[in-house]
């Protein structure tokens, strides 16, 4: 006996979409892992402290600061993936392109925010604000999320 379920065309945009994150979030830790190794950050620490950075010449300093930049965009997307991942599928219910298209430009923007956040000439991590629209994306699935939600309700 099989189960047939017959769903729109339209609804693999959206699974495809949020499968996507899982190679995004491998993207991240494999970035994360080069900017480690240059840091010479051991395990288990999550970053680089200050006691690491004082004792540390200019140029190891300056790789433990990118490392801590790479840690920090890899942490900001992990904290926003799963909220953005219920938003997707909640939106992608009645807006299936509509909620693949923000999705894909959620992930494109959390790309230019890991690459940006460990710009070599930008201080303070402000590299990261060329790939902010990803919070644009993201506040927009939230909306269709909850508009769905009240649409199921009235």
């Amino acid at each position: 006996m099989s189960l047939s379920i017959t769903v729109p065309q339209e609804y693999g945009y959206v699974v495809v979409t949020a499968a996507s994150t899982f190679f995004l979030g491998m993207w991240h830790g494999i970035r994360v892992g080069g900017f480690r190794k240059a840091a010479g950050v051991g395990y288990p620490c999550p970053y680089a402290d200050s006691a690491q950075m004082s004792a540390a010449d200019a140029d190891k300093k300056h790789s433990m600061y990118l490392f801590n930049c790479a840690q920090r965009a890899h942490g900001n997307y992990l904290e926003n993936q799963a909220s953005f991942l219920a938003a997707l599928l909640i939106a992608g219910l009645r807006y299936p392109v509509a909620s693949s298209i923000l999705g894909v430009g959620w992930m494109l923007g959390r790309v230019a925010y890991a690459v940006g956040y460990t710009a070599k000439d930008k201080d303070n991590g402000k590299g990261r604000l060329i790939g902010s629209h990803f919070w644009l994306c993201q506040l927009a699935l939230f909306g269709m999320a909850a508009t769905v939600g009240v649409k199921m309700i009235l």
